[in-house]
C-alpha cells in the first residue's frame, strides 16, 4: 500500500491527534499544524500529497486556504481535503468555490476517514459524494 505526505490543519488537538493516529497507522507521514498561519508557512516550502483542513480554525479558514492552494501553480493539484460538522448545502457551495477535493464530516469514523483520504488522493473519488 502506497504512503503518502499529508498535511493536516485543525485547531482542535484531540482531533489532530486522532487523525494522526489514523493517518500513521496506514503508513503514511503526517504533518501537524493547528491554525492557518502555520499551514500556509509550511506550505512556503513543502508539497503535501494532500492537505486535510478544518473549515473554522482561527485567523484564516479552511475555505480560504484551500482557494489560495489551489490558485499556486505548485500546489494547484494537491488534493484539499475540508473536514468540517457542517454538514449543509451552504457549506459545500462553498467548499466547491474554493475548488476543494472533497469534504469529510465530524464526528470522523477510523474505517470510512482512511478509505475517503486514498480514494480522494488517489483520484478514484467522485468528488463531493457522500461519506459511506
Amino acid at each position: 500500500m502506497k504512503s503518502y505526505k499529508i498535511l493536516v490543519a485543525d485547531d482542535e488537538t484531540s482531533i489532530r491527534t486522532m487523525l494522526e493516529m489514523i493517518l500513521s497507522a496506514d503508513g503514511h507521514e503526517v504533518i501537524s499544524v493547528s491554525d492557518g498561519r502555520e499551514t500556509l508557512e509550511y506550505l512556503k516550502n513543502n508539497t503535501p500529497d494532500a492537505i486535510l483542513l478544518d473549515v473554522r480554525m482561527p485567523d484564516i479558514s479552511g475555505l480560504e486556504i484551500c482557494s489560495r492552494v489551489k490558485r499556486v501553480s505548485r500546489l494547484k493539484n494537491v488534493p484539499v481535503i475540508l473536514l468540517t460538522a457542517m454538514d449543509d448545502q451552504q457549506t459545500q457551495r462553498e467548499a466547491k468555490l474554493a475548488r476543494a477535493d472533497g469534504i469529510i464530516y465530524k464526528p470522523l469514523s477510523g474505517k470510512n476517514l482512511r478509505t475517503r483520504v486514498r480514494s480522494i488522493i488517489e483520484g478514484t473519488a467522485q468528488g463531493f459524494e457522500p461519506e459511506p
